[in-house]
């Protein structure tokens, strides 16, 4: 078994880089995992366990669900936590969201769905992770600083292909690794 999802690449720049700083040091008391500047990534679908023998399908679906799809570009802008506040789990930058990335995630989904891959059932919410929330002393900071960044253009990024990535669950944190790239036209 592999445990797998699909998702664009995302290569930090510099303000990403510079808002990941920031709010590294500003939350630096508290008990959150960054999640590493290399392993960037906006999630289209989450597969989880699956068998090994299923992937040449899979790779097969996903390269008949972007074949008419051409290359694009979406923003990051702003930031958030999911959950809420007063229980806020994740810290993540937002993502203006074009057409044309609603339509990359419909095309693969109903592939999925037409061939029997399971899919998550949630809301596609595209978003960046860059914080797991273990826990947090200071509620009232962690608004003021997230709310710093609410509405700040924060990159630009060019969707040239779709990844189907192996996450390896390690110690020292999780090992992305491509399993296919399917190119956009």
């Amino acid at each position: 078994m592999k445990r797998l999802f699909i998702a664009v690449k995302v290569e930090a720049d510099g303000t990403l880089l510079r808002v990941i700083s920031n709010l590294k040091a500003l939350l630096g008391g508290e008990n959150i995992k960054w999640v590493d500047p290399g392993n960037m990534h906006l999630t289209l679908a989450f597969l989880g366990d699956t068998e090994e023998k299923r992937i040449k399908a899979l790779t097969l679906v996903l390269k008949d669900a972007v074949t008419d799809l051409h290359k694009f570009d979406f923003t990051i802008k702003g930031s958030g936590v999911f959950r809420n506040y007063r229980d806020p789990r994740v810290i993540w930058a937002g993502i203006e969201q074009p057409a044309d990335l609603e339509s990359l995630y419909e095309k693969i989904k109903s592939g999925f769905d037409e061939t029997g891959f399971i899919t998550e059932e949630r809301h596609f919410r595209p978003h960046l992770t860059l914080g797991r929330i273990k826990s947090i002393k200071d509620i009232d900071n962690l608004k003021a600083v997230i709310e710093k960044y609410s509405d700040l253009e924060i990159q630009k990024v060019n969707v040239e292909k779709v990844i189907l990535y192996e996450s390896i669950l390690l110690p020292t944190g999780p090992l992305y690794k491509p399993v296919a790239k399917l190119g956009l036209s």
